[in-house]
This record gives C-alpha cells, structure tokens and sequence, in this order.
C-alpha cells in the first residue's frame, strides 16, 4: 500500500527553517514541502529556488488556510506564533511552531487551547536542543539517588552580544517582536523541566548594557527594551534552590552550563549540542559517557511526520510544556519590570 504524500507549507523561512528543518523535512520519503510565505515575496523566493517549492504565498494567511495542504511549519519571529497556529488548527493543519512558543502567557494558553479543539491534529514546539544527548542519562542518574537529595542549581548562559552598539537591532530583542521573552530563558526552563520539577516563585534583576539600535524598519536610533543581562533566583518544588546568570554582553566566556548540587555528587552539563557531562563526588570529577541506548538525537522534523501518520507521539516538545516555560518567562519578566518583586508560580 502506498503512502500518502505529507504536504507542507512554511510560514517564515527563517534561518533555523532553511539550515534544519526544511532539509531534513525533505529528506524524508512521501514529504513534498508546497507553499511558503515570507516577510516579502522577494524573501520567500530564496528558499522557493533553493528547496524547490513550487508556489510562493503573498501572506502567512495563505498557507495556514490553503486546501492543498496537511500541515504547516511556522518558523517566524514569536510575535505570529499566536495567530498564525490558531489560524493553521482552525483550517484543519497539523503545526510544528518554532521555540519560544509565543509572545507572552496568554498566548502560548490560547495556542494550547487551539489545539485542544482539534485533538486530532499534531501541535508541536521546536525543542531546545542543548540537552537532547544527555537527557535521558540526567534524569536516570537523579532518579536513581546518585546525586542525592538535590540541594541547588546554577545556570550560566553567557554569550557574545548579537550585534554591537548603534546597529541594526535583532529580532529577539525587540520587545515587539519578541514580547516578554528573554534572550536564552525559556529553552533554558525547557530544558531544566526534563529533569527538575517547576518552579514555584521567582525573582529577577536585569540590566541593558547595549542600550541603542537602529531601527530595522526605520532607520533611527531607538532604545533597547529587552535586557542583555539577567540575574534569576528561585524556588522550585521539594524545596530545591536554583540560579541563573544569562547575557549577551561578554567578549570572553566559557561554556554554558547547568551545575545541579546534591548532597552525595553534583552533576556538571555543559549547554552546547552534545556537550559534555561531568559527575562529581569525594573530590574526584570525571567525564560521565552517555550509553548509545541513552543518548537521544534531534528528531524534531521525523517525530513532527510519524505523528502526522499515527506511527508514534512525538517526545519533544509539546503545547503543555511551551506554556509552562511561558509562565515561567513572563514571571521572570514581570519581576524585573518590577525591580526584583517576587512573583508565584503555582
């Protein structure tokens, strides 16, 4: 019996759309990638030559709603996230959206609310990839007690700043693209919720450093609302402390990581795709191998199809999960809009 073709339209052929996901959606057999809609038809066009896409949309609503079409991939800013994937549900498409699942709590609940109307239709999130290797053997060895009882744990994201002084600003921070989203934050929480359990109330403090940019649409000088350097302290649930320490505004740093604390070892993940683990205890640190029964791989776009064709559900990422990363940002950003207020979770 043959199988049927998956037909897919791109909503914002962005960069992470044209380098992972369209290729490996195309390398999959019976996937045909039909209809794409950019910021311009003269964008949208680039992609359309390189990956052989047959029709050019003038607007995102075009794809969400075309009757040639099963599913939609949303690789836009996370300010059309929100409507572009209730429009897509709405119109009978599956929909596999990029990370930083919408633009604030709100929408990420309508999203999810969506696609509970359409129980039928696949509705996946992007996953943060840093972990994807090491998860499983994370949550095995916290599971198993080598650690302990989990004291604290830190995060230490810090990266080169995504453009320098007076040039043009970038998307992700630019609060009306971005919304309440944070540099690295919400993935980071994605990440943390494979093994940790939520957190109940946060505090933060933020600081802007690169403060101007040039207006993309424009061309004057604006200031920047979203910080490039963010201090979170929290509580998570059996009364297990965290940090976190994000920026963009070094020259010189050393690896992300995340360091969780217990009472018998502390377990070291360095936040970079298949960084390296390490596992401490009585003085001694030694690199921890992953087990090739253990170690998970991307399989984003794979999983996104096999759902579509009720072979297997999907492992990562799911709306409940989006949402709660969501909450998690937007209390974070409230607080440091608030000078540091503590605000609940749960």
């Amino acid at each position: 019996m043959q199988t049927k073709k998956i037909r897919i339209g791109v909503i914002g052929a962005g960069q992470n759309t044209k380098k992972i996901h369209l290729p490996k959606l195309l390398a999959l057999p019976d996937v045909e990638v039909r209809e794409v809609a950019n910021r311009t038809i003269g964008s949208a066009k680039i992609p359309a030559e390189k990956f052989n896409i047959a029709t050019v949309r003038e607007s995102w609503e075009q794809v969400a709603t075309s009757p040639d079409l099963d599913a939609v991939v949303i690789g836009t800013w996370p300010n059309l996230h929100c409507p572009a994937t209730c429009l897509a549900l709405e119109s009978g498409k599956h929909v596999l959206c990029e990370a930083r699942m919408a633009m604030n709590h709100a929408e990420a609940r309508k999203m999810l609310d969506a696609s509970q109307v359409y129980p039928n239709l696949v509705a996946q999130l992007v996953p943060a990839p840093f972990s994807l290797h090491a998860d499983n053997l994370i949550a095995n060895m916290i599971e198993r007690g080598d650690l302990g009882e989990i004291l604290f744990f830190h995060v230490d994201y810090q990266s080169a700043p995504l453009a320098a002084p007076q040039k043009t600003l970038h998307w992700r921070r630019n609060i009306k693209f971005s919304g309440m989203n944070i540099m690295t934050l919400g993935i980071i929480y994605e990440t943390l919720l494979r093994w940790l359990p939520a957190a109940q109330w946060v505090k933060a403090e933020g600081r802007i450093f690169n403060g101007t940019a040039i207006d993309p649409e424009t061309g004057e000088s604006i200031e920047i609302e979203i910080p490039d350097y963010l201090a979170v302290q929290m509580s998570l649930h059996k009364g297990i402390s965290g940090t976190l320490l994000i920026s963009e505004t070094g020259s010189h740093m050393d690896k992300p990581n995340v360091k969780i604390v217990g009472e018998r070892g502390t377990l070291v993940l360095e936040l970079v795709p298949d960084g390296k683990l390490y596992f401490g205890h009585h003085d001694q640190t030694e690199e921890v191998p992953i087990p090739p029964n253990l170690r998970g791989t991307w399989k984003v776009e794979e999983e996104f199809i096999n759902a579509i064709r009720n072979k297997t559900p999907f492992t990562h990422t799911s709306f409940p999960t989006g949402v709660e990363y969501m909450r998690f940002t937007e209390a974070v950003y409230r607080s440091y809009r608030n000078n540091g207020t503590r605000v609940p979770l749960s």
